[in-house]
């Protein structure tokens, strides 16, 4: 659980620096908030690598989510244009999200069998 609520406040800073670019235009006070966004997403990011989680997985989320969070942020905030096709993209984004974690889950699943296999033909070879 630890990793996933780091990974969302990766995703969150990365969000909230990327829009603010677009605000630092006018305000170049808000440069510090990008800057320091995009500094604690990456510190974020090597903490959620720290707790375990695997560095595919975790880039992919992070960047595909950052990248589908920011254009339906902006739509919403900067009344920048949001369109079917780009609605249907993140959409597969998001679906391929999903397919990633599950593809690592199903890899980590079948690690730990052979583990547990390896071990158990190893601990019958020992008492043998």
């Amino acid at each position: 659980m630890r990793k996933w609520l780091l990974l969302a406040a990766a995703i969150s800073c990365e969000v909230t620096a990327s829009l603010s670019l677009k605000g630092a235009r006018d305000a170049p006070a808000l440069y510090v908030v990008v800057v320091a966004g995009y500094v604690a997403s990456f510190a974020f990011l090597a903490l959620v690598l720290r707790a375990g989680l695997p560095l595919g997985v975790a880039y992919g989320i992070w960047g595909a989510l950052g990248v589908a969070l920011t254009a339906l942020l902006s739509a919403l905030l900067f009344a920048e244009p949001l369109t079917a096709l780009m609605g249907l993209g993140m959409v597969l984004i998001i679906g391929g999200v999903l397919l990633v974690e599950l593809g690592s889950q199903r890899a980590h699943d079948r690690a730990v069998r052979a583990q547990e296999r390896a071990q158990a033909s190893g601990a019958g070879e020992v008492s043998a």
